[in-house]
């Protein structure tokens, strides 16, 4: 019986750790499903952010000094659809490297990675916090990149 008991404990510490990795995954898959939809100018990105996200841009300036400015979804998605149109046919893309996923809460994470944009050699900080749905689907309900352009001009 202790036999028993002892193997069943640990299938469930074995498969509670698989279970835990697998959502770690899942958030990278996530992210990795977003910078290749924004890199492809996927109309679909628009929904890859909660309604209520909160959306940061940290302006780098040449002095290295930095300025935050903050906006909602809405406002950013209406510009986003904007400059998607310039950066397609600039060919824009971002890479993101140094991407790490941590937990941040229940069925939260954090994926921090260094941004670089296309035709520039500098590395800018970037991070989503992405959270799973009680639907399955995962969502941006944060989003702070480094920028050397403001495009928020009057950021809320």
């Amino acid at each position: 019986m202790k036999k028993i008991l002892l193997t069943f404990l640990a299938v469930i510490t074995v498969s509670t750790s698989v279970f835990a990795a697998s959502t770690k995954q899942e958030a990278l898959t996530f992210f990795n499903h977003y910078a290749n939809s924004a890199n492809n100018y996927d109309p679909a990105i628009t929904t890859m952010y909660s309604p209520s996200a909160r959306i940061i841009r940290e302006v780098v300036k040449p002095d290295g000094s930095t300025v935050t400015r903050v906006t909602n979804t809405k406002r950013y998605i209406s510009e986003m659809k904007k400059a998607q149109i310039v950066a397609k046919l600039r060919k824009y893309k971002n890479i993101y490297t140094n991407i790490k996923v941590e937990p941040t809460g229940t069925d939260t994470y954090k994926v921090s990675s260094l941004r670089q944009p296309s035709g520039e050699s500098y590395k800018l900080k970037a991070y989503f916090v992405v959270k799973k749905q009680p639907n399955g689907k995962w969502l941006i309900i944060e989003e702070m990149m480094q920028t050397k352009v403001q495009m928020l001009i009057n950021a809320q």
